[in-house]
């Protein structure tokens, strides 16, 4: 599998701990990390497959780092790549904005002709409403979402199952391109 691209934004250390997570279950090899903070859109056109991750911050805010990266962000090609995000929330206290940067992300990316893989169920959360949940199939977010703070338990199980899925999903896309 060729090189990933993984840009993450963090501010109080949670998502940079998650995504450090990821890239050991992963395998550290395949993946180029940066923080979005350090970022370029040009840094984008390097990789075909990326991964974004941050944190939705008070009432369904971009992560600092993303906010302030999100106007360069809106003008990224992402015709011919492939993305999978991850986002952080607090389904208790701001059950109404659950991961609601990997729903803005996931519209820019979809707008600018990119393919988003790695649907994550929205069953075994509790949350009022989310930017995240796919419009045409609420059963679904965006990518995985993460309650680092109510169920911090499960993130390394969720993580696994997530990464083997966005593999699989990765790996049949790749095939399905070299059938055509």
């Amino acid at each position: 599998m060729e090189q990933i691209g993984l840009f993450y934004g963090s501010d109080t250390g949670c998502t940079e701990e998650i995504t450090k997570e990821l890239m050991a279950i992963w395998g550290e090899d395949q993946i180029v990390a940066a923080e979005i903070s350090e970022a370029t859109a040009k840094d984008f056109e390097r990789f075909n497959l990326l991964i974004l991750g941050l944190s939705t911050w008070y009432d369904g805010d971009l992560q600092s780092d993303w906010e302030d990266f999100y106007e360069e962000f809106k003008q990224i090609d992402f015709s011919n790549k492939t993305v999978a995000l991850f986002g952080l929330g607090d389904q208790v206290g701001y059950g109404e904005y659950f991961i609601d940067g990997v729903g803005i992300l996931a519209k820019v990316v979809l707008e600018n002709g990119g393919e988003i893989v790695g649907h994550w169920p929205t069953d075994d959360y509790e949350f009022t409403e989310s930017k995240a949940q796919i419009q045409e199939n609420e059963a679904y977010f965006y990518g995985l979402a993460i309650d680092h703070d109510n169920q911090s338990e499960q993130n390394e199980e969720r993580l696994t199952k997530w990464i083997e899925q966005v593999k699989s999903e990765i790996q049949a896309l790749q095939k399905k391109m070299i059938s055509h």
